[in-house]
């Protein structure tokens, strides 16, 4: 047994892993040398039909174990390939590769596999926000704690903070929807990009080099193509990219360090299965591991970001090879542990725990601190000094907290201050009204209503237009 990356063998799922594959990397490689093949025959270089013929019958039946032996003997993975090839269509071996460097097929591969890995996660954003729209109009109008600081601040909706988590995944479908309708094909440039050899064959016709690089990038289905490039296509492109996944990290993170923060309140619990063992040392132990998990890997992704601008940073004037190594390992990790974090994401979403009398209770602890602001400003209205009031309910709050704090006491604020003589020589005491939490969530029921009537729509039709359903992922727990 040899190692293997936890990204394959336990986190990305099958068909993000399937993508970046070996055989799919070199099916690509094949498809490039077919539509550079035929687009030159089309455009007039003497190449038979049969040599066409030939390579469009061997696209995905490589035999990596031939490659290897010539790799060993050629110390180049893009020639042993060529020769691989050209073993298996000896028609086509005169033609393979014509004109073309190695970045041709590097290079231009791996555009379209960030392209379709960035379609695959649009679907799996599209999963996640489905899963927490449930969430959100289930509980639109559930009132519970809003914090800063971590420190009860005032009343929110359960379903208004699924909207914040939302929000984030929305801003990361417009980056990831831009990256795929604006990212650029290399297409045929050539060693050091000036085309120099395609202009040799085609005699100097400079229009039908141009055609040349229009057709292959077409045939690969890319409008867009890079009008210049040095021997590789800019490594600015791929920062931009892994910059985009980076950011879908950061949201995936912000969830889950918020569900982890709300699971040790007791109020949002993420799924736990029947048999499933939160401790192997304490059986009652509950642990918000896929949580935990997300945060993990997020942190990952988001490192691996800088890594990107590094090498766009450090790239020689038309081309140095120490990309090369770095972006085999950095490009397809990043998408794997995006789709691992996504595939968490939807598992998570879909099975949040949500505890109702835990909330509630929490929200009557704190409410007679927020009924506060309102006897403050009915005794103003009464004719109240402003500053004195407002430093008698501090000093009530202050004792209120530390003694059901250190003695359990219950919380009488409310009762203290109708007591005192500041708000009793004004007549004003809490009403009923006064606490009921849902006097206190202000707009969030409508803000999460306008939400999901009108940008979640709006987002998923965007992804449909271009990503298909993800499909349901194992979660290794």
């Amino acid at each position: 047994m040899t190692w293997e990356s936890p990204l394959s063998g336990r986190y990305a799922s099958p068909p993000m892993q399937a993508l970046w594959s070996e055989r799919r990397r070199i099916g690509l490689w094949r498809r490039l040398w077919l539509a550079l093949i035929e687009s030159e025959r089309e455009l007039g270089l003497e190449i038979p039909a049969d040599a066409v013929t030939a390579i469009r019958a061997h696209l995905d039946d490589v035999d990596l174990a031939r490659v290897a032996e010539l790799e060993k003997r050629l110390r180049h993975d893009v020639m042993a390939h060529i020769h691989a090839l050209g073993e298996q269509a000896p028609a086509a071996r005169a033609y393979i590769h014509l004109g073309a460097t190695s970045a041709y097929v590097t290079d231009n591969a791996d555009l379209v596999l960030m392209r379709e890995g960035l379609v695959l996660l649009l679907g799996r954003v599209a999963a996640v926000l489905v899963a927490l729209g449930h969430v959100a109009r289930r509980h639109r109008a559930l009132p519970c704690l809003a914090y800063t600081h971590f420190q009860p601040a005032q009343l929110t909706t359960v379903g208004k903070r699924a909207t914040l988590w939302m929000q984030e995944f929305v801003l990361d479908a417009d980056e990831l929807l831009h990256r795929v309708e604006t990212l650029q094909f290399r297409g045929v440039k050539g060693t050091t990009g000036t085309q120099a050899s395609f202009l040799d064959l085609f005699d100097g016709d400079h229009d039908r080099v141009r055609e040349l690089d229009a057709r292959v990038s077409g045939k690969m289905g890319f409008t867009r193509i890079f009008p210049v490039t040095g021997q590789t296509y800019s490594r600015k492109q791929d920062a931009q990219v892994l910059a985009a996944l980076a950011g879908l990290a950061a949201s995936a993170a912000k969830f889950a360090t918020d569900l982890r923060l709300l699971q040790h309140e007791g109020e949002l619990l993420e799924p736990f299965e029947s048999e499933q063992v939160g401790s192997s040392a304490m059986p009652y132990k509950r642990n918000p591991m896929r949580a935990e998990r997300m945060t993990s890997l997020a942190r990952f992704v988001i490192e691996i970001a800088g890594n990107g601008w590094q090498t766009s940073a450090q790239q020689w004037l038309e081309r140095t090879l120490d990309d090369s190594a770095n972006r085999r390992l950095v490009i397809p990790e990043a998408f794997l542990a995006a789709d691992a974090i996504l595939v968490l994401a939807t598992n998570v979403a879909a099975g949040l725990e949500v505890r109702e009398p835990v909330i509630r209770r929490h929200v009557d602890d704190t409410l007679p601190f927020l009924a506060t602001e309102r006897l403050l400003m009915r005794g103003v209205k009464a004719g109240g000094d402003r500053q004195r009031l407002h430093e008698v309910i501090r000093g009530h709050s202050l004792a209120v907290s530390q003694a059901t704090a250190e003695h359990g006491a219950a919380n009488d604020l409310l009762g203290r201050l109708a007591a005192d003589p500041a708000f009793r020589a004004l007549g004003v005491v809490s009403r009923p009204d006064e606490l009921d939490p849902a006097q206190y969530v202000g707009r969030a029921p409508q803000q999460v209503d306008l939400f999901l009537d009108e940008v979640l729509p709006a987002v998923l039709r965007r992804i449909e237009a271009v990503a298909p359903a993800a499909g349901a992922a194992e979660v290794k727990v």
